[in-house]
């Protein structure tokens, strides 16, 4: 292997020709216990050691001898159950878990037996993790990470996934991220265990000359020739350490680190956007689990939008129609308060209405009265409504005469025959486009002259027609067709809206007066446009609430994922815990990735439900749509993925380091 050349993008700490004086790290009667069924497991046992700045130190033993057990302590992946450990000076037990994770991020470097290389991200980008936690800024990162694998060798395999790396590559790879924040020590847990001889060489050699440059190297192996190539061993056994050879008077010392190295940085909070780019990683890794997780936020939140769009274009017809009909106007019923009125209930009359008519800010007073009826022209028969009124019922209801004209005063006087028909009556005894002005018809076998068709109404906000019915004279409806002399209702229409329920009030009394009693019902159309509003509101939330429930379902879906992710991520983070990364920044990386999916879920979501309203609409469901509603949606997607993705990121974050390195 060529020489690596010391001015590394990484850069060393500076070196002083006193290095090997200064202590570094410290272990005072250091132990640690494993609970073990009943007992404890002793991993180690009473260890006192000091390694200096600049050592290059092997730490030999057997399988289960305690030396990884050590290894994890000095890196501060792991506490002592007693004891003390000082690194550079600082009692690591007086640390709190980010303290502990800006020594690992600064001032050690990990370099593993199996590599410990994410699957899903490039060379390049496994080296710059531990950058990204210390704070650096993508193009700073990006031009050390280069550096170091072009010092390495690896300048042309930056872009390679590790499973496109020998092994060799994937150990280099692995120093290379421990370089490249500048550690001071780089701590080497058999890095030759996994390799061929050539390659294990290389990776030794590498060592020896990182360590050149005033690196502490700490090498943990169970092979002497590996162990040969330190100028200190420490020999541990059951947990105790058994002999520690000195270093050797003879051997070379490491010459000082070149002065022009960069400074680290101080290491900040994980960006948002550089979490959210990770999740994209991580979620395109796992693309057909992503797709499977949009699903249930694409759904509740295409549910939400569309029940939305139905509920309030339902409340707008409503809402419209009785507008259609005037706001302007009060309804007086026969019947008490509070009793179901119908118009056999013989309390008002047409004197009534003629009483009303002369209240202030009354601008017409018309009674009516209607019963079913089978009219005849010709061999034509048609059962529709008779409604019995007066002149002023086209301009009380803003009903307009659309052929012909509306009876006259003179024709209630007179009791006159005439009828005027709607729009759907004519139709179907005259036919569709005919003329039926002048022609005569037969209302229960008396013959009344059309002298009128009344303009298309519509249906009414209960959703019937209200164009199949036939008007005719009051005075001739209760003597021809009804047999009774009292009506089914008075409409009254205002001239100051303003006013309308003093008005309200004003016609209460007066009827109160007249009938001696309260027999009567009275309402505004002001205040049943308020009352459906509110019932409609009501059935809308009611919509909202029962797709909302499909967006709780996504949800819970969404934190089921993430709590599997979590489990089958538990190595990788670790691997992010050894490399610097704090509790919130694993918090922060992987509700991230709750958010990003609940995000995407919820702008197709939001897409798919304006593309569902438009198809309800074609089908002639009345529609609605607007910003807040879709808004409100993807706000709560987002919040879904916050809510829900908290609690598996909280678990992520909680892990010991150790614990998850150690995890298959």
């Amino acid at each position: 292997m060529n020489a690596i050349n010391q001015t590394f993008a990484a850069g060393g700490p500076p070196f002083s020709p006193d290095v090997l004086t200064e202590p570094l790290i410290e272990l005072e009667e250091v132990s640690k216990l494993y609970p073990s069924g009943d007992g404890m497991l002793v991993a180690l046992d009473r260890v006192s050691l000091t390694i200096r700045r600049g050592e290059y130190v092997a730490i030999m033993g057997q399988s289960g001898s305690g030396k990884s057990t050590l290894m994890n302590l000095i890196g501060c992946l792991d506490q002592p159950t007693s004891g003390h450990l000082r690194v550079a000076g600082r009692d690591v037990a007086e640390l709190d878990s980010d303290e502990l994770a800006e020594l690992r991020r600064n001032v050690f470097g990990f370099v593993f037996q199996r590599y410990n290389l994410l699957a899903t991200v490039t060379a390049a980008e496994n080296v710059e993790m531990p950058a990204i936690y210390a704070g650096l800024r993508h193009r700073e990162r990006s031009e050390r990470a280069a550096a170091l694998l072009e010092r390495l060798g690896l300048g042309e395999r930056g872009h390679h996934t590790p499973s496109q790396l020998s092994g060799g590559q994937q150990q280099r790879v692995s120093i290379a991220r421990a370089l490249v924040n500048g550690a001071e020590v780089i701590l080497a847990d058999e890095p030759t265990g996994a390799l061929d001889s050539h390659s294990g060489q290389e990776v030794l050699a590498l060592l020896r000359e990182l360590n050149q440059e005033g690196r502490t190297i700490l090498l943990i192996t169970h092979d002497a020739s590996v162990a040969a190539q330190a100028r200190r061993i420490i020999r541990i056994h059951d947990g105790r350490i058994t002999d520690d050879s000195k270093p050797d008077s003879g051997l070379a010392a490491p010459a000082p680190a070149d002065s022009s190295v960069p400074h680290r940085r101080a290491a900040t909070a994980l960006h948002f956007l550089e979490a959210v780019k990770m999740a994209l990683r991580s979620l395109h890794a796992n693309l057909f689990r992503t797709v499977l997780t949009l699903l249930g936020i694409v759904i509740g939140v295409a549910s939400v939008i569309t029940m939305l769009a139905v509920g309030d274009g339902s409340q707008q017809q409503v809402i419209d129609r009785i507008s259609a009909m005037g706001t302007d106007l009060i309804l007086v019923r026969p019947g008490a308060p509070n009793i179901r009125s119908t118009g056999d209930i013989a309390t008002l009359t047409p004197d009534d209405a003629a009483a009303i008519a002369g209240l202030a800010n009354v601008r017409q007073a018309v009674p009516e009265r209607s019963a079913g009826a089978t009219l005849r022209h010709g061999n034509r028969d048609y059962a529709t409504t008779v409604d019995g009124t007066w002149p002023s019922f086209s301009d009380a209801r803003d009903w307009p005469v659309e052929a012909g004209s509306f009876f006259t005063n003179e024709d209630v006087k007179s009791y006159a025959p005439v009828i005027v028909l709607g729009r759907t009556v004519a139709d179907n005894l005259f036919g569709t486009g005919a003329n039926p002005i002048g022609q005569y018809l037969l209302v229960s076998n008396i013959p009344f002259e059309v002298i009128g068709v009344m303009a298309a109404k519509g249906a009414s906000p209960m959703g019937t027609d209200q164009d199949d019915v036939a008007f005719v004279p009051l005075s001739t409806g209760l003597m021809r067709i009804f047999g009774k002399q009292y009506v089914r209702s008075i409409t009254v229409r205002v001239d100051d809206v303003g006013q309308i329920d003093d008005t309200q009030a004003a016609v209460t009394s007066l009827l109160i007066q007249r009938h001696k009693t309260e027999d009567f019902q009275s309402r505004n159309m002001s205040s049943l446009l308020d009352t459906v509003s509110q019932t409609q509101g009501t059935l809308t939330l009611l919509l909202g609430s029962v797709a909302a429930i499909s967006l709780l379902v996504g949800g819970i879906g969404v934190m089921n994922i993430m709590l599997v992710s979590v489990t089958e991520r538990t190595r990788e983070i670790g691997v992010r815990m050894a490399t610097g990364a704090r509790m919130r920044d694993i918090l922060l990386q992987f509700n991230a990735e709750a958010v990003v999916v609940c995000g995407i879920g919820g702008a197709i979501g939001v897409a798919l439900g304006l593309v569902a309203s438009q198809i309800a609409a074609g089908f002639g469901i009345p529609i609605l749509l607007s910003l807040p509603p879709a808004l409100a949606a993807f706000g709560c997607a987002f919040l879904t993925g916050v809510l829900f993705g908290y609690l598996p990121a909280r678990k992520a974050a909680r892990l010991d380091p150790v614990v998850a390195l150690s995890a298959e």
